[in-house]
């Protein structure tokens, strides 16, 4: 037997799987930023004597970490977006079987 909880979410699931994905603000976008800032900060703050100098002399390591941080921004958000659809694809399944298995059970 569903409760109340996993019916709703079986309704809702069955409706929102067949929709095309929503763009939106993920949950990983925010998480990645983070990652990204603090990577600026530690380049920031210097800390690194020998990549500080490597930074100054070379203009296209300067580049290099934008396109980088771009890349992790993406990554990140994209996985996010794509590990919360199978996480809701698989509890969806799980119910399905879940509700199949109590209906066989109330039949016999």
């Amino acid at each position: 037997m569903l409760t109340k909880e996993e019916q709703q979410f079986l309704e809702y699931w069955r409706v929102q799987r067949t929709r095309k994905r929503r763009s939106g603000l993920p949950i990983g976008f925010p998480l990645a930023v983070l990652v990204v800032l603090g990577i600026f900060v530690s380049i920031a703050t210097g800390w690194h004597k020998e990549a500080m100098m490597v930074l100054r002399s070379d203009t296209s390591t300067v580049l290099v970490i934008v396109v980088a941080s771009v890349a992790i921004v993406v990554f990140i958000t994209v996985f996010s977006i794509r590990y919360q659809w199978e996480q809701r694809e698989q509890r969806y399944k799980e119910l399905l079987a879940k509700k199949a298995r109590s209906e066989n059970e109330s039949k016999q």
